[in-house]
């Protein structure tokens, strides 16, 4: 019952989340004049709507995204484009079904309120809008946590020590079988509660550069701890194995292994903290974002019943479900169930913001691409005194658009079945 109630509760937080996006083009693209037509969340028939103003506002049958529809989005064939024919140009019945779409709701006296019109900046922010808000949500949310709950932060004491080694892929469950090989701290004597003062010979102050430099290190190595108030020296002969690369959990890499977990504590984080982690986690969704067309033999794999890796991409199904198990794990108190749904939803809307900016129509960030170089054109033409070149037609870029949105939907399906067949689990 408690995996519905939290993938009820997360689904309906990404639709917010969705709403909250177009919410940001709509403000603008009103504040700026522009006519909205239609304010939708989801896609498909139309299941409730209503009219305020200028604007129809409603929910649709798909709810996998939104939008809405601003008139004029493209402007009007310069006159030298006239009398050419679709033999010369084969792609420009695509063209041209895309700009009457884009007039059709143009009336004599809204003539003045087309969006190709406005200004090359006032176009740009419309457009940055909505992936803005979905980052003004994320950072909310994450800075609410980092400065009001904190952040688990790993210390350089003890919290277990590995028995044997096991496979990087094995379950933390996993038992050691008989006859394994005991870990390298094992072997060494550590104890849960120890606290590492050096490594090597070198102090550390972060277990995120002691365990760099245990993965870099090999052979026999002297470990001075501090145990019970005293301080002692124990000896670890590091083996080298194979371990998922940091940030990863597909990739493996040979590096040193000790066998040791460290205790976390919470850490509440300052402003500069926040900024700084808010910063990685920009970074690192942008790294996965780069990644996705690599994921996909790994998608066909975990459709015909291959491994699902923990970062594999997920779509709003599979995001939904994580949120429904986070809800009902018993590993975790009420509260900590509740911060880890709401660090998944401002991921999410992290991704969102990262995804939207990449400068491919008919991404917002590929309508910013294009206002940003009718900008740069303009400008240039005016510096060097030549006529104005007039607003940059997005138009002839539908094809290049039709054919992205393909692979976009083709991507999103795979997610899906694969989110339906072999789902990512968090444990």
């Amino acid at each position: 019952m408690l995996v519905v109630v939290g993938i009820l509760i997360f689904f309906f937080g990404l639709l917010f989340s969705i709403a909250w996006h177009e919410l940001g083009h709509l403000a603008t693209a009103k504040m700026f004049g522009v006519k909205v037509t239609e304010y939708m969340v989801g896609f498909g028939r139309t299941i409730w709507s209503r009219k305020k103003g200028d604007t129809e506002y409603g929910l649709k049958l798909i709810p996998f995204g939104g939008y809405i529809r601003m008139i004029g989005m493209f402007p009007p064939k310069k006159d030298e484009e006239y009398g050419r024919s679709a033999s010369s140009a084969p792609w420009r019945a695509m063209i041209e079904d895309a700009r009457q779409m884009s007039a059709e709701d143009v009336t004599p006296e809204d003539a003045h309120r087309q969006f190709y019109q406005r200004s090359p900046w006032k176009r740009i922010i419309v457009m940055m809008a909505g992936p803005v808000m979905n980052l003004i949500l994320a950072v909310g949310i994450f800075a609410a946590i980092l400065m009001g709950h904190g952040i688990n932060t790993p210390t350089l004491t003890v919290s277990s020590v590995s028995e044997c080694v096991l496979p990087a892929n094995a379950p933390d469950t996993q038992k050691c079988p008989p006859g394994a090989k005991p870990s390298p701290a094992a072997a060494a004597g550590f104890e849960p509660g120890d606290r590492i003062v050096e490594f090597n010979g070198k102090p550390f102050q972060s277990w995120d550069d002691l365990q760099l430099e245990i993965r870099q290190s090999k052979g026999s190595v002297p470990v001075v701890v501090e145990r019970d108030g005293h301080r002692q020296t124990l000896n670890a002969a590091l083996m080298q194995t194979e371990r998922p690369k940091l940030n990863s959990t597909s990739e493996y890499e040979t590096v040193g292994f000790l066998g040791l977990s460290p205790t976390s504590v919470l850490v509440k984080q300052d402003v500069g903290g926040v900024v700084s982690t808010i910063g990685e986690f920009v970074g690192l969704t942008a790294q996965k974002i780069v990644e996705l067309p690599q994921r996909v033999p790994d998608l066909v794999s975990a459709i015909f019943g291959g491994e699902r890796h923990k970062d594999s991409p997920v779509g709003i199904v599979g995001a939904s479900r994580l949120g429904g198990e986070v809800l009902a794990t018993e590993q975790f108190g009420v509260d900590e169930r509740v911060i880890l749904m709401f660090n998944l939803l401002a991921g999410v809307n992290l991704s969102l913001f990262v995804f939207n900016m990449l400068p491919l129509l008919p991404l917002d960030g590929g309508h910013i691409a294009g206002a940003a170089w009718e900008w740069v054109r303009r400008g240039f033409a005016k510096l060097v005194r030549r006529p104005d070149p007039g607003p940059f037609d997005t138009a002839r870029l539908m094809p290049l658009a039709y054919a992205v949105s393909l692979v976009f939907i083709a991507y999103s399906l795979l997610v899906l079945v694969a989110d339906i067949v072999n789902p990512v689990t968090l444990y």
